[in-house]
């Protein structure tokens, strides 16, 4: 099964990023994503379930712990590259 998770952190911060939204960055980049997408704001990342929600639970926990006050994510099934489930 492949996942997508689109996730934000808060607070936001128009003057400088937030160490929180430095955490979440990180962490999805690092992560065995098949593809990562992070903007200012709004992140999207893909990939097989076990590697998304290792890397959700790493994400909660680490910009929770740098600051974040809320993290707002939704995780969606799609479909594999033989375009099954």
């Amino acid at each position: 099964m492949r996942l997508r998770v689109e996730f934000t952190t808060e607070p936001f911060d128009l003057d400088e990023v937030p160490a929180h939204a430095v955490v979440a960055r990180e962490v999805v980049q690092d992560a065995e994503l098949d593809s990562v997408d992070v903007g200012p704001f709004g992140n999207t990342a893909e990939g097989g379930a076990e590697a998304v929600l290792s890397t959700v639970d790493a994400l909660l926990r680490q910009s929770l712990a740098a600051g974040a006050t809320r993290v707002s994510l939704q995780v969606n099934v799609i479909a594999d590259e033989e375009g099954g489930r």
